[in-house]
């Protein structure tokens, strides 16, 4: 094993052993309490450029297998976990995690206190940080640390999303068209929607609204993804032309803020972010509450109360997080628009939120009755 070292912006130093590859990395430590699906963690896009740290003592104990992944390849910007497993046990595992970490040339740390690092975290909000199994004096690191981005102010879907356009048909029937805006989406959301009769054209985060016509969609989703919402402009702008059109529109995570945006809300950076699986959301049309899964430091800064006017008519919060309060769905009631800050499509589960692919098939569908039965509350 290689001593290794972790480096806060604010000086603290957690030492342990190499994890993965050896080297140096840098991002925004962040810390996600799920116990399960690191796999899914790892290749999520919206994890790039961030340092993850699971919370969970023992990790990699499934080790990786080669169809679980949520894209082509590892996103995260290095990994911290306190004890990885020695020898993996499951029948799907082709390769244990550690070694797939090398491979991809992912710089980690093991050995670490991560309930420690994850309280300094809670308390002092997420923040940027150095691992390096090569770098032994912190105070050079801790110089590096400080050189690097922030992310706020981060326009990364760019660089998360994909070049060309590519579709994912329909199993079985073929019921509707969906155009994607990929700003970062992972694959298991066109997978909900095939299951569903929905053929998914998966575009570019650069695509024009010329670009989601030609496919011929019958609605539009707007993705999860990584970085700040307030740097999205084209994305905001396309959303509101959709919605000009009254094209029934769904946005997931990064979607969701740049729906928010396009209505009229803003945006703001949450101190340490919501990332698990185990997150309380209450759906405030039917007061049922779901265990969902999350990964988001922004938050879309709307009214809890009451229904708000915008330039696309009515808006309402539809969804809170238990925990505290933050905005986790809006629902336009003018507008066959509706958005979930968390991810139905979560792969790993929970899966109490995956009615929601159902709601917008519907909503393409009978799109005036469902916005009435969203309105009254499910009924």
């Amino acid at each position: 094993m290689t001593d290794a070292i972790l480096v806060l912006e604010d000086g603290r130093v957690f030492r342990g052993e190499s994890y993965g590859a050896v080297g140096e990395t840098f991002g925004e430590a962040v810390f996600t309490t799920g116990m399960t699906g690191y796999q899914e963690t790892l290749t999520d896009p919206s994890y790039h450029r961030q340092v993850v740290v699971q919370t969970a003592p023992h990790i990699g104990n499934t080790g990786v297998n080669d169809e679980d992944d949520e894209s082509d390849r590892i996103w995260v910007a290095g990994y911290v976990v306190r004890d990885p497993a020695r020898v993996p046990s499951n029948w799907r595992s082709t390769e244990d995690l550690g070694t797939r970490l090398a491979r991809s040339g992912v710089v980690g740390i093991s050995g670490v206190d991560t309930r420690a690092l994850t309280r300094h975290l809670r308390e002092r909000g997420a923040m940027r940080v150095g691992v390096s199994s090569v770098e032994r004096d912190p105070q050079a690191l801790l110089a590096r640390v400080l050189e690097q981005p922030q992310m706020t102010g981060a326009n990364l879907s760019l660089e998360v999303s994909t070049p060309e356009a590519y579709t994912v048909d329909a199993i079985g029937e073929h019921r509707f068209t969906v155009a994607a805006l990929d700003l970062g989406i992972k694959r298991n959301v066109p997978r909900r929607l095939a299951a569903r009769g929905v053929t998914t054209h998966v575009l570019p985060a650069n695509s024009t609204l010329g670009d989601l016509l030609s496919v011929g969609a019958d609605a539009v989703f707007f993705s999860p993804g990584p970085g700040d919402p307030a740097t999205a402009d084209h994305a905001v702008l396309l959303a509101q032309e959709v919605m000009k059109r009254s094209m029934p529109l769904f946005g997931i995570c990064f979607g969701s803020q740049i729906l928010g945006r396009a209505l009229g809300f803003g945006t703001y950076k949450l101190g340490y972010g919501h990332r698990g699986i185990n997150q309380p959301v209450m759906d405030r049309g039917t007061g049922k509450v779901e265990v969902t899964s999350h990964n988001h430091g922004f938050a879309v800064d709307a009214p809890l109360e009451g229904v708000a006017d915008t330039g696309f008519g009515r808006v309402e919060v539809s969804h809170v997080c238990l925990n505290d309060n933050v905005v986790e769905g809006l629902r336009a009631l003018d507008v066959p628009a509706f958005t979930v800050q968390y991810h139905p499509e979560a792969a790993a589960g929970p899966h109490d939120a995956d009615y929601l692919f159902d709601r917008f098939v519907e909503l393409v569908e009978r799109p005036g009755q469902v916005r009435k039965q969203l309105i009254n509350g499910g009924k």
